[in-house]
């Protein structure tokens, strides 16, 4: 699945773009909203009052890891658990990450997916991320939304889904999907926010996955 669109709210615009600022990135806003392009990605940030925090992950190429690393490091604060920095994905991803502070609370990440066949020269910048990797989603009943959205091919990714989280997707693009109240990992205390997300992946049908998120 490939993220060509995510749209997401803020509680700060303000915030989303002086962060961003540093890193270089293209970045536009008006009035209502802050876009940023990551890769093929664009996430747009629109002005809202919620609760809770979202997660978001970026695609890195396969090789870049340390580079990448290094670059974050000089641009956020890279989230530790237990003095973790680099974190190795679920059984099956084959995958090795690290998590950062973003804008709002954010929990963002920079994923190196090993399946990915390595495609990256020169050193790393804002314009080695590849994309948007995964969109973080609260889902009331996380299986039965993995239930429908495998009705449009949107299917569960490396392992079973359990009633509290979820990936479904492929190596290219993932939802996230995870029960409310659940923290985003690496932390303890940044609650999943239970609100407007609509992500566009190049799904024939769109789902809704809640009255305010919708799949499309």
């Amino acid at each position: 699945m490939r993220i060509a669109t995510v749209t997401l709210a803020t509680r700060s615009l303000d915030a989303v773009a002086a962060f961003w600022e540093p890193f270089g990135v293209p970045l536009t806003r008006d009035a209502s909203a802050v876009r940023v392009r990551l890769g093929h990605t664009e996430v747009v940030h629109e002005a809202a009052e919620f609760d809770g925090t979202h997660h978001l992950a970026f695609t890195i190429p396969t090789g870049t890891f340390d580079a990448a690393d290094h670059w974050i490091g000089q641009r956020a604060t890279v989230l530790i658990r237990d003095g973790v920095r680099e974190f190795e994905g679920p059984a099956g991803w084959n995958s090795r990450s690290v998590y950062f502070d973003g804008p709002d609370g954010q929990v963002l990440e920079c994923i190196e997916r090993r399946d990915i066949a390595p495609g990256h020269d020169g050193p790393f910048s804002a314009g080695s991320i590849v994309g948007v990797s995964e969109v973080g989603v609260v889902a009331a009943d996380v299986l039965a939304t993995v239930a429908e959205l495998g009705q449009v091919g949107v299917a569960p990714y490396a392992a079973p889904p359990s009633p509290s989280f979820a990936a479904v997707g492929d190596v290219h693009g993932l939802l996230v999907l995870v029960a409310p109240g659940r923290p985003w990992l690496p932390t303890t205390d940044r609650i999943a926010a239970d609100t407007a997300v609509t992500v566009d992946g190049g799904v024939g049908t769109p789902v809704r996955l809640g009255l305010d998120k919708l799949l499309r």
